[in-house]
């Protein structure tokens, strides 16, 4: 079993992460999804991969997740991001390191070059879902949805077997956090990871992506036959392959 450790951030907000320490060295940034944890196969995948190449490793889980503390429905991407941003200067420090963002994590990921110009060295996004909040479900609710997300402060939003308790404030939060109107002019390696049977996410929001980083080595490598997630054993494989090239790449 993984040790997972605990770092104390913002008003002693517990926030659980899994390491692979390794000083003066490149690591690997994962952030996860919404309503996600480090627990799932990706981040188990990558975790195992970096100890084999002895690479250093962070997963972090925001508060809300998982079994880091706080409650979900307080939370809001400002909030994940700056947990994000200070595990990273806490733990990773001054090494350089690759962002690999999956879904929300992308978001999350884009909202970090803005303190860490230039230790990240590169980008690796995974079914990318930059401003979900408003273009995949504000833009699609009911009149009666919005409604009623208005009036109680929260909506119990039914997804195949999931419910998602979207808060208001979540929403109006997102729209502070725009990111796809920006310009990036880091000089990074950049791969995005899509499956062309994403039913959550369209393949459109990694290829806005792209397009923001006018100076970036990019990538785009569409997964025939892949979903949301991208766990399977196969699709892990394509991911590690993708994070070994942009490795070998830049060293």
């Amino acid at each position: 079993m993984n040790k997972f450790k605990y770092l104390k951030v913002l008003n002693n907000r517990k926030i659980r992460y899994l390491i692979n320490n390794k000083k003066n060295n490149l690591y690997i940034v994962f952030l996860h999804g919404f309503m996600s944890d480090i627990e799932g196969e990706k981040p188990k995948a990558i975790f195992k991969y970096t100890k084999k190449n002895k690479i250093g490793f962070l997963a972090i889980e925001y508060s809300g997740h998982g079994k880091s503390s706080g409650i979900f429905t307080n939370g809001n991407i400002s909030k994940w991001t700056k947990e994000v941003k200070i595990s990273i200067k806490k733990i990773v420090k001054k090494n350089n390191f690759i962002l690999v963002g999956s879904s929300m994590g992308s978001w999350l990921a884009l909202n970090q070059f803005k303190y860490f110009k230039k230790q990240i060295k590169g980008f690796i996004g995974i079914g990318s879902a930059p401003e979900f909040l408003e273009d995949l479900m504000w833009k699609k609710f009911t009149k009666k949805m919005k409604n009623e997300i208005k009036k109680k402060g929260i909506l119990n939003l039914k997804y195949g077997n999931y419910e998602y308790p979207i808060t208001y404030q979540l929403i109006k939060d997102g729209r502070k956090n725009k990111v796809l109107n920006k310009k990036f002019d880091n000089l990074i390696q950049l791969s995005m990871i899509h499956g062309n049977k994403d039913e959550v996410v369209p393949i459109k929001y990694s290829k806005k992506i792209l397009k923001l980083f006018k100076k970036a080595k990019k990538n785009l490598l569409i997964i025939k036959n892949g979903d949301h997630s991208l766990s399977s054993k196969k699709n892990l494989k394509k991911i590690l392959n993708e994070l070994e090239n942009m490795i070998f790449n830049l060293s």
